[in-house]
């Protein structure tokens, strides 16, 4: 019996063999690395990348989905994992490894901040996301993308749009369009380093902290993203402190950079 897309677990099977080589290429993948698909659904993905690969691991939820894999022909060199990628420990995946995926559009933003938390285990990663959404991941000041998804992101990788892909690529198209993009984890030397110069310990507990002080802030600055800072940061942070650290209490939150609001987060106690 052929595999329908299920509604509820966001399935939209990638067919356009162009933008699949498009993507396989972006990836470059090499025999001796350790590859991790997110939702390998019927293969679009899978299957080239064995051709570059002599094994793959493979996160999956639907049971169809996962009894269609362990009966494949090419079994003996995927190591599937069933489960929900939204609470899986990538940590068991080994020390680093890069990550591929068309990501569930329905839970792609929680998915992006559980992922975060293994930046350290992650290499690289290449995922097929809804295209407004990676227009937000990649905006920048000004930009009416730009909110707390790009600040936090940004916070943790470098990313770069590398594909726009039409609906029609997908069976069944979705109703928006979807693009590629490409996470590279910042190093905790870097990240530490955007927290400088700092009051404390330059270790991962300090820049754990730091950074929920900066959600803190980012969080409550974008709650109403078309007022001005003096009232958005009322409570958090005073007028006369946002004119100490150089930042017009009339500017609203859209146009503050990325350093500009660590700035602020280091007010914090």
């Amino acid at each position: 019996m052929a595999l329908q897309p299920r509604k509820r677990f966001g399935q939209h099977y990638l067919l356009d063999r162009g933008v699949i080589q498009e993507i396989i290429h972006a990836i470059q993948p090499r025999p001796e690395e350790t590859l991790v698909e997110i939702g390998p659904g019927l293969g679009a993905l899978t299957l080239p990348l064995l051709r570059c690969v002599p094994h793959l691991s493979v996160i999956e939820l639907d049971r169809d989905l996962v009894a269609h894999w362990r009966q494949h022909p090419l079994a003996a060199r995927l190591t599937l994992y069933e489960g929900d990628a939204l609470g899986f420990d990538y940590a068991r995946l080994g020390e680093r490894f890069r990550l591929v995926g068309n990501l569930p559009y329905n839970i792609s933003t929680p998915l992006l901040f559980h992922l975060a938390d293994f930046d350290a285990h992650i290499v690289d990663a290449h995922f097929m996301l809804q295209k407004e959404v990676v227009q937000r991941m990649v905006a920048t000041p000004g930009e009416p993308a730009y909110g707390r998804l790009s600040l936090m992101l940004q916070l943790r990788f470098h990313m770069t749009l590398l594909l726009e892909v039409p609906p029609q690529a997908f069976e069944p198209p979705p109703k928006v369009d979807s693009a590629v993009v490409r996470l590279i984890p910042r190093p905790l030397e870097e990240r530490l380093a955007l927290f400088a110069p700092c009051t404390g310990p330059a270790t991962g507990d300090f820049l754990k902290s730091r950074e929920q002080a900066l959600e803190r802030v980012v969080t409550q600055a974008f709650s109403q993203r078309r007022k001005m800072l003096r009232s958005t940061l009322k409570g958090l942070v005073g007028e006369d402190r946002l004119r100490h650290l150089d930042i017009d209490p009339t500017r609203r939150a859209e146009t503050l950079t990325l350093a500009e609001f660590i700035r602020l987060a280091q007010t914090l106690r």
